[in-house]
């Protein structure tokens, strides 16, 4: 065996050089696998996990290919299994997708994506989706993940403000980007369509991967956009150390274990989708599954789960609410462990679940902003009603109006140290940033109240903006849409209290004068909605009424969410539901 010194010229002066940097990324995976095992191995023990877990300071990493190639090297273990409901199933080992995703890092590669490139990537969970992940990781391009369910004008304000080069979706959804104009490099996963790339071409190009360089840990990987209390979405930034090294606390949380079959009941193209979907399971060595569907069927989802073995689960808080409606009892389900994150989680539904499977769904908190922040954790008492204890690497805390340490205010993240899991920042929003990193403390936004045994209960929002089907939403966006109607002089959106879905958004609406508020204006109301609105945003509930303001003439939302906030038996005069409206 020879050993040669650092910089010394052995077939050219570059030998020294990537020396060094191969020493770095070895070091960089070394600590990143260390912190990995503390958490794996104190699994069940919350106060070891903390004690000993630190974030591993890394100066190059990348996870695709300094973690995951190095996992999935000659290992036949199954990483992904894909059901579709009407087609053929997919599975596939980790070294299979390691080789696939060197495959489509090269394709994209040949088709102009470089190193900080930012791609617009709006697919379901197909094959691609894990595939166009690692492959842009590896290739240090940013992703901009676009949920299937967005509308052309969203589409179009992330492809501006995000400016983003590439596209990548499928033959399905390609009709949206048609009516988008822009010098765009065009890929079509599924199909051929004129004008675009064909995918298919990416399982000819070859099957190793040279990167350009060694990738910094804190180069932008992720590009997030998430509402909220401006017209225009928020632009999260995110690493290649904030995500993928962040998300060992939501391995930790679910509890997740090699050769564990993890099921996240998630949509692409949101924040969870990563968490639960990529990151997570992948850190700990899993397999994860998805199940691809047109529309979700509650007893469909359980046979499944029993039927193909899944052993960890996560789900938010409105597909609980559907499952417990069936006969849990009679499903042979193989779960061990249980999770919910988005929102609240009503108490009665943990119960319903415990006795019928005598397992407990554990809350968790986090935000697209960073990681798993408080959950309940594997081996710990849980609470009902509380979202549980800091994660380990975080030092949370709440703040009160005046911004002093107290066990009633906003969540709150100490900055020293500053845990990996946190954004960079909000992207072109220098203002936005200040605001939440400021005084010492990473601010959520969220309110919470802390029990005498150091449990977090979360209260909600500090702002304006609300949860729904755990999607995140904000008023201001929804009624600027409202007020484009004709009929429409002013109108304010507030969470309303659903049994299914934990809140829907209920517009209070003040007609122009002469427009009377009849069954017809409200279903002309919603047809409008229906035609501006993605799926997830619709306003569902509307109520005509004149709009509760301040001396200066601001609008009394408190008020509006106080009446929202409770189940009614009746329905309030001039108050109309979209079910009501039968033919929209």
């Amino acid at each position: 065996m020879s050993y040669f010194a650092p910089g010394i010229n052995v077939g050219g002066a570059v030998y020294g050089r990537k020396r060094r940097a191969t020493a770095v990324k070895k070091r960089g995976l070394k600590t990143f696998l260390a912190a990995r095992e503390i958490l794996l191995q104190n699994r069940e023990d919350y106060a070891s996990a903390c004690r000993d877990f630190h974030w591993p300071q890394l100066d190059k990493f990348n996870w695709a290919l300094d973690y995951f190639d190095t996992y999935a090297s000659a290992n036949d273990k199954p990483a992904l299994w894909i059901l579709n409901e009407d087609g053929p199933e997919t599975k596939l080992s980790f070294a299979e997708i390691s080789r696939r995703s060197n495959q489509v890092a090269n394709f994209l590669r040949q088709q102009g994506v470089a190193r900080g490139d930012r791609v617009l990537v709006q697919l379901s969970n197909h094959l691609a989706m894990w595939e166009v992940m690692l492959a842009a990781i590896k290739l240090g391009a940013v992703i901009i993940p676009s949920a299937t369910q967005l509308t052309v004008e969203d589409l179009r304000d992330r492809l501006d403000r995000g400016k983003a080069r590439h596209l990548v979706t499928q033959v399905e959804l390609i009709d949206k980007f048609s009516r988008l104009s822009g010098d765009y490099v065009r890929i079509v996963v599924g199909g051929e369509e004129k004008g675009w790339i064909p995918y298919s071409l990416a399982y000819d190009a070859k099957p190793y991967f040279t990167p350009e360089g060694d990738t910094d840990a804190n180069d932008p990987l992720l590009l997030y956009f998430t509402s909220g209390t401006t017209a225009l979405p928020k632009l999260v930034l995110h690493t290649h150390q904030s995500y993928p090294v962040g998300h060992l606390s939501t391995m930790f949380w679910i509890g997740i274990h090699a050769g564990d079959l993890h099921f996240n009941i998630s949509t692409p193209g949101w924040a969870k989708h990563a968490w639960s979907s990529f990151f997570a399971p992948w850190n700990a060595g899993a397999t994860i599954f998805a199940h691809n569907y047109e529309r979700f069927n509650a007893k469909r989802t359980l046979d499944v789960i029993a039927r193909c073995g899944v052993t960890t689960m996560c789900a938010p808080p409105t597909v609980w609410r559907l499952l417990v409606l069936e006969d849990l009892q009679a499903i042979p389900v193989k779960l061990r462990e249980l999770a919910s994150a988005g929102e609240p989680l009503n108490p009665e539904v943990i119960q319903q679940v415990r006795a019928a499977w005598n397992l407990t769904i554990r809350d968790g908190f986090g935000q697209t902003e960073n990681v798993l922040l408080l959950g309940n954790f594997p081996g710990q008492k849980v609470k009902l009603g509380s979202v549980g204890k800091p994660s380990p690497g975080h030092n949370i805390v709440l703040l009160d109006p005046e911004g002093n340490e107290s066990d009633d205010g906003e969540i709150a993240v100490k900055l020293n140290p500053r845990p990996s899991g946190l954004m960079a920042k909000y992207l072109n929003d220098a203002e936005r940033t200040k605001q939440c990193f400021a005084a010492g403390y990473y601010r959520t936004g969220d309110v919470a109240q802390r029990d005498a045994d150091g449990y977090f209960i979360y209260i909600g929002r500090a702002d304006d903006v609300f949860k729904c089907s755990d999607y995140r939403l904000s008023p201001f966006e929804l009624e600027s849409v409202l007020i484009e109607h004709d009929c429409v002089a002013e109108a304010a959106v507030v969470p309303s209290v659903d049994s299914i879905r934990w809140h829907v958004p209920k517009a209070f609406i003040t007609l122009k004068p002469g427009v009377q508020p009849t069954h017809d204006t409200a279903h002309e109301i919603f047809k409008f909605i229906r035609g501006r609105l993605a799926p997830y945003k619709r306003i569902r509930r509307i109520e005509f009424s004149e709009l509760p303001k301040t001396i200066s003439g601001k609008i009394r939302r408190v008020k509006l969410r106080g009446i929202e906030a409770k189940p009614r038996q009746q329905r309030r005069p001039g108050e109309y539901w979209e079910e009501d409206f039968p033919t929209l």
